[in-house]
């Protein structure tokens, strides 16, 4: 996390928590939900986007969320914690521009989109790049073990959408 969130959360460690204003889509975007709409609209700024990237994280209870200053924001996921991109270069990285690394696991599940198991959590890959991951995989995708998407939470203990 950045050196000022955590010297804010030492200064102001009681700060309520925030639920329903932050979401993640199933192509690692950030939304903020709109005071005017109540719609979740894509966070356009790439300084914001950045430091939700840098100080996103998770808790005990498997509830995600971004550290802004203070407060935790949690964050409802519209799939997984993460969103897995393929690189030019072949390497995974997550919305995050975290290396995502070798998955240990990788599942389809029953809407064709495939969720992938590593180090930092469960991850969905972008659908933009299934084809690419596919073409580059050692083994057809018609093989990889199957998962219900209403199966995926609770197997990778995450919290999609975190209340208080």
């Amino acid at each position: 996390m950045d050196e000022i969130v955590l010297r804010s959360i030492a200064k102001w460690p009681d700060v309520p928590d925030v639920f329903g204003w932050l979401a993640l889509d199933r192509r690692g975007e950030w939304r903020l939900r709109s005071p005017a709409s109540g719609a979740f609209e894509r966070i356009g700024n790439a300084a914001l986007r950045g430091f939700i990237a840098r100080n996103y994280a998770h808790d005990d209870r498997g509830r995600w969320f971004f550290q802004n200053g203070p407060q935790r924001v949690f964050v409802r996921l519209a799939y997984t914690p993460l969103v897995a991109r393929l690189e030019a270069g072949g390497a995974l990285v997550d919305q995050c521009g975290r290396t995502f690394g070798a998955p240990s696991g990788a599942w389809i599940d029953d809407e064709g989109s495939l969720v992938l198991a590593g180090r930092l959590g469960a991850a969905l890959l972008d659908d933009r790049d299934l084809e690419r991951y596919a073409d580059a995989m050692a083994q057809p995708v018609e093989s990889l073990p199957r998962i219900a998407r209403t199966e995926v939470a609770a197997r990778f203990d995450f919290n999609p959408d975190p209340a208080p």
